[in-house]
């Protein structure tokens, strides 16, 4: 049996420094995804969400481990964010109206028909509530920029601004895509002035 696998420490889309924004490309990867709408601090529906990913990830990674022979570490929580007006998410931080899917990423070596057994056997156990709203997908997000926020959610607004009216247009970049989160520390667990999370912005040429 091979070394069990931290994407952390393998792949560059989880690497990430404070105070630097960097450009990279970030290959397509699958992920495990439930959707949703509301302040994430607030709604019911957004906790069922990380409560439903969990207990599949975990089904997995110990059917990879069993059967494939491939371990690894089940990898960090992640977030797309965004809404009708972006203003809403960027500036005024209105999180009553923004829409998010949560996301835990799948290796590339397990396919679909290995994620719906793993649905079926965390469904016949004490079954979450969002089970069957939980999704097998692929993202491509191509060329991001990305930087490690470390403090509070609600200050990630000035590293935002930062990027969006600094960085991008000094290098003629354009945003693109869904605002992307990935959660290093577990915000069940960490306090808020200490959390680490990877801020990312897909982006394209064409900017001012």
């Amino acid at each position: 049996m091979t070394d069990k696998i931290d994407f952390k420490r393998s792949l560059d889309a989880y690497r990430a420094r404070r105070g630097r924004f960097e450009v990279l490309d970030v290959p397509e990867m699958q992920y495990l995804m439930v959707d949703g709408h509301g302040d994430p601090n607030t709604s019911p529906a957004f906790a069922a969400a990380v409560e439903a990913l969990y207990p599949v990830a975990y089904a997995l990674k110990f059917a990879s481990k069993q059967e494939l022979g491939r371990d690894y570490v089940v990898p960090p929580l992640e977030g797309l964010w965004w809404a009708e007006d972006m203003d809403a998410f960027t500036t005024a931080r209105d999180k009553s109206r923004w829409d998010w899917t949560m996301m835990l990423m799948v290796p590339d070596w397990i396919d679909g028909a290995t994620v719906a057994a793993a649905v079926e056997r965390v469904g016949a156990g004490k079954r979450p509530e969002r089970l069957d709203e939980v999704r097998f997908e692929r993202l491509r997000e191509g060329t991001c920029v990305q930087t490690l926020h470390v403090g509070s959610f609600d200050d990630e607004a000035a590293v935002l601004a930062q990027l969006h009216e600094e960085f991008l247009p000094a290098h003629g970049l354009r945003l693109t895509g869904k605002h992307h989160e990935v959660y290093l520390s577990d915000f069940r667990k960490v306090a808020p002035e200490k959390r680490r999370t990877i801020l990312r912005q897909p982006v394209t040429a064409g900017g001012a």
